[in-house]
């Protein structure tokens, strides 16, 4: 029997936000982890011109980790990609319905009739608008609306610079009542534009109404690199154990490593992820998640997103996940509580 040769580079990438791997990244576990097979763990993010960027999104690198928004995660498997879903995350990050000063527009069901700000980006897959769609679609089932009980209006991204500029603009100028924004920036960009909450996804009781591209989180991989070295995606989800591990004790360190992950200020930290953040990076493939996710496909199917459905029962495979979990067990728990070697 023939052993494929290892890969001299593994890739990871992930997106400014609350994840397992960026901790482990800045904590330099992935590079020590694999530095004793001679191989190179570079992020994606941080790598020259001679990286496929373009594979954040594409998963087309066949030895890439991705921790990032479930709409890319969908659309590169639905598009043929063959990916794994391997494990998903569920991290709340502040997630609101923006309107204008004054307006006296509270809650979800006051979004009757208004005229919504859905983004249009010129990239392969807009999860931005994505995003706009499902957020708003959240907001108004949780007061027993649809969208079609808004108007959803069109906003052109080009010649604007930073996240959620171009709906903000438009709610400025009058043109849209309201806009749906998420995470650390959108703190501080509706700060600036002195914008009012309408409506706070995280009092929403039921997390169905805040599915989105960060809830749940998916983590993929390759099906090819599961196929030829599925020990070193094994070690790999364990060092991503181990990082999570590592934050539920060190809440300061967390919010210091969010900062840099986000490019956002203290407060805007502070004011996207709840406190117990630091808590919540394991992955995991419990039905509920998974059914949030089936949901999240179904909805972005819907709206065209998707060129094929994607059957996420038969996406996710648990097994990297189980044996990750014994391997980290074994490997990285205190020596008092290390489960025997056999």
């Amino acid at each position: 029997m023939t052993h494929a040769v290892l890969p001299r580079t593994l890739w990871f990438t992930r997106c400014p936000v609350p994840t397992a791997t960026g901790i482990a990244a800045d904590r330099q576990w992935l590079t020590d982890e694999f530095a004793a097979d001679g191989i190179t763990v570079r992020s994606l993010q941080d790598a020259g011109p001679d990286a496929d960027r373009a594979a954040h999104y594409t998963h087309a690198l066949p030895g890439l980790f991705r921790e990032g928004g479930n709409v890319p995660a969908l659309w590169a498997r639905s598009r043929g990609e063959r990916t794994r879903l391997v494990g998903l995350t569920w991290i709340e990050e502040r997630q609101t319905v923006l309107v204008a000063p004054g307006s006296g527009i509270r809650g979800a069901g006051a979004l009757r009739g208004l005229r919504l700000a859905v983004p249009r980006h010129d990239i392969a897959i807009d999860f931005w608008r994505a995003m706009a769609l499902r957020g708003f679609e959240g907001a108004l089932a949780s007061a027993g609306l649809a969208l079609d009980d808004a108007v959803p209006v069109d906003v052109p991204a080009a010649g604007h610079e930073g996240q959620w500029a171009a709906e903000l603009a438009a709610l400025r100028r009058g043109d849209v009542d309201a806009v749906y924004v998420k995470g650390a920036l959108a703190v501080e960009a509706a700060r600036r534009a002195g914008a009012e909450v309408a409506v706070e996804f995280d009092g929403l009781p039921d997390p169905r109404f805040r599915v989105n591209n960060g809830t749940p989180r998916p983590i993929t991989v390759h099906q090819q690199l599961l196929d030829d070295h599925p020990d070193l995606v094994d070690r790999f989800l364990a060092v991503l154990l181990r990082a999570a591990d590592w934050a539920a004790g060190q809440p300061a360190e967390v919010d210091r490593i969010l900062g840099a992950e986000t490019g956002a200020g203290a407060d805007g930290v502070a004011g996207a992820y709840r406190p117990g953040t630091h808590l919540t990076l394991h992955p995991s493939l419990s039905a509920e998640r998974l059914d949030l996710l089936a949901a999240q496909e179904a909805g972005l199917r819907a709206h065209g997103f998707l060129p094929e459905p994607v059957d996420v029962a038969a996406w996710a495979d648990p097994g990297p996940l189980r044996r990750a979990t014994e391997h980290a067990r074994r490997t990285f728990a205190p020596r008092s509580q290390r489960t025997p070697s056999p």
